[in-house]
């Protein structure tokens, strides 16, 4: 099953990447990738069943703040990322480059 300490501490990592992202937050909205970034009329877009889901670590920008999360990636496109990640109750979804991801180990 693991270790008890193993478990508090991947409770303490949580809270505080909440706390981050509550942080970053009052700072602006959450940013995401345009339309005219994305280009889906010109890049194929590959949307990922539940399984096949990856965990990364993501940077993503509330306003002018950036921090880096973890998310899942649930679809891409040659260039970008569509991934979402949670703030406590809340599942927040947004379009980053593909080169702000990196795959979790």
């Amino acid at each position: 099953m693991g270790r008890p300490s193993a478990l508090r501490e991947a409770n303490v990592d949580r809270r505080s990447q909440w706390a981050s992202i509550r942080e970053a937050a009052k700072r602006g909205p959450l940013q995401s990738l345009t339309e005219r970034e994305l280009a889906l009329d010109e890049h194929p877009m590959t949307v990922y069943p539940w399984r096949l889901q990856r965990r990364v670590r993501a940077w993503v920008r509330f306003g002018p703040e950036s921090i880096r999360v973890d998310a899942k990636i649930v679809r891409s496109t040659p260039l970008a990322a569509g991934i979402e990640f949670r703030c406590e109750d809340q599942t927040l979804r947004c379009w980053v480059w593909g080169n702000a991801v990196q795959l979790d180990d």
